[in-house]
């Protein structure tokens, strides 16, 4: 655990540093802020912030691109909780890479979800040229950002916009299409095309202040709303603007005094075994990430490879579902292997997840499932139905959902237990994560079945030490893909954590949460019985 947390540390400082040393320097030079530096002095002194994305684009193109470009953090500006997205100048001058589309709409997705403010700081040279059939054409490619300009506006979410560098062509869009634009004199610039476009275009000879800079647009086309001399002073003015908003109705989550667990939430960090295969007692987790280790279980005597049940976190009320771990023996005399989910517990936690909507009761995934229970005895006893059952009572669940990977998430059990596709408000990873269509080694020894046959196919027979060497070769490159890393780096969870970040995380989701009423009724549709 503690190199895993080493590793999430050094990978951490280096995102930070975005393009590099060198690049901030030269962005300092030019009187600007870097994209964090401008975050610090939007937020709150002394309060919590949780970074979004943070490992997207990791490793993802030949061209480095750390952080995807952009920084997205949801945090307290004049004591409300906002998006923050801020474009990274420093990382080949903020040009939108495919995941830095995918990045903004991901930050949008978590403003709209739950109705609180969304703040842009703009600095983007646009798309990256080489890279535009990615980032240009389709559904959720960038021109879906301004659409999600336009439906927040409508909904009466709040968006402001600071210019405060290049904002080019359909970029331009972005801060126009807000309730605020404001641009930096000097740094600030917005226009359909730029200096050089426009002498091609039309032949025309004119410098891109004068084309579209801040006296420009906040004298002449009355494009911006005002215009300040330093990156700071705008800034100041945006806080400004966050203060005077009115507030709107709340959902009504349950919440109270928050406690501390009473058990040591460090010692998380030695019960999870080093071999993930091997088994623990979830419910040890679970007691040092709860208030008062206080862990109220439901129907605790069946379906026991799943644990459900109410607790607090950080005041909030919470019902939580997460994958047992032990070796269980169910009253009928069934071995049931932890980490997997038999008709039992599947028909328990679709029960819960219905109780927990029915009194509007945030819920909570802790993932470490290796899928369901396969073989005749689990087929003729009606997995599938008593699967889907728990797939669509999740699905169709209305209170938020939060998921995190604590170890495994392995095929169908992904889905069952609130993956990315089933609208988790926040979905996080610990470093101990893993995340396939199943293990390493059941993958490793399914795909060299497969290359055999096509290889005897051909006539071509291999010996065992070839066999071997295949074997390993498949298996390391799988294995790679099952880092949370990687899952990271392609925004299939929302970042990569040490498990004590878990409760921050939780009390800082349902608070944005809160800020969106419940409209829509619970409604499963058929359930399979």
């Amino acid at each position: 655990m503690q190199q895993l947390l080493q590793e999430l540390e050094e990978r951490y400082q280096a995102v930070q540093l975005g393009g590099g040393v060198e690049k901030i320097k030269s962005h300092h030079k030019k009187n600007k802020l870097t994209a964090r530096e401008r975050i610090d002095h939007l937020l709150d002194e002394d309060t919590d912030a949780l970074e979004v994305g943070a490992f997207a684009g990791d490793n993802l193109y030949d061209e480095s691109c750390p952080g995807g470009g952009v920084v997205v953090v949801l945090g307290y500006v004049s004591k409300r909780l906002c998006v923050v997205v801020s474009n990274d100048a420093t990382v080949k001058a903020g040009a939108w890479f495919p995941i830095t589309a995918k990045k903004i709409l991901r930050a949008q997705e978590i403003a709209m979800e739950n109705k609180i403010p969304v703040i842009y700081l703009v600095d983007s040279a646009g798309v990256y040229l080489p890279m535009q059939e990615d980032v240009f054409p389709d559904k959720e490619h960038f021109g879906r950002i301004f659409r999600n300009n336009a439906h927040m506006s409508s909904e009466g979410i709040l968006q402001v916009s600071a210019i405060m560098g290049s904002c080019v062509a359909g970029g331009a869009y972005l801060p126009i299409m807000s309730d605020y634009a404001l641009i930096v004199e000097g740094t600030g610039s917005v226009f359909l095309a730029g200096s050089y476009l426009v002498k091609s275009a039309i032949g025309e000879d004119v410098d891109n202040e004068t084309l579209g800079g801040a006296s420009t647009h906040c004298e002449i086309s009355g494009v911006t709303d005002n215009k300040f001399p330093d990156d700071q002073s705008c800034i100041e003015a945006i806080r400004k603007i966050i203060d005077k908003t009115g507030h709107a109705l709340k959902a009504g989550f349950d919440r109270i005094e928050p406690a501390s667990p009473q058990k040591n939430e460090e010692e998380i960090h030695t019960l999870l075994p080093e071999d993930r295969t091997k088994p623990y007692n979830m419910l040890e987790v679970i007691e040092r990430l709860v208030d008062n280790s206080e862990f109220e279980q439901y129907k605790e005597l069946y379906g026991q490879t799943l644990l459900c049940g109410f607790a607090r976190i950080d005041g909030w009320s919470v019902g939580i579902v997460a994958n047992q771990r032990k070796v269980v023996k169910s009253k009928s005399g069934e071995m049931q292997m932890g980490g997997v989910i038999y008709s039992d517990s599947a028909d328990k936690a679709a029960r819960f997840i219905m109780n927990c909507n029915q009194q509007k009761i945030p819920l909570v995934f802790l993932q470490d499932v290796s899928g369901f229970m396969v073989g005749s005895r689990s087929e003729h006893g009606g997995i599938i139905k008593d699967g889907a059952k728990m797939v669509s009572a999740m699905a169709n669940s209305v209170v938020p959902k939060f998921t995190f990977i604590v170890g495994n998430s392995y095929g169908a059990g992904n889905y069952a237990m609130c993956g990315k596709a089933y609208d988790p408000r926040l979905i996080y990873s610990w470093v101990t994560g893993r995340m396939a269509v199943m293990s390493g080694s059941a993958a490793g020894k399914t795909l060299l079945q497969i290359q055999e046959a096509t290889l005897k196919a051909k006539g071509i027979e291999i010996s065992p030490e070839e066999e071997k060497a295949l074997l390993d070769n498949i298996t390391k490159k799988y294995d790679e893909q099952l880092s949370p890393y990687y899952a990271a780096a392609r925004l299939w969870v929302d970042g990569v954590i040490d498990p004590l970040e878990t409760r921050k995380i939780i009390s800082m989701g349902i608070e944005a949460a809160n800020h969106a009423p419940m409209t829509k009724r619970y409604n499963v549709g058929v359930i399979q019985t």
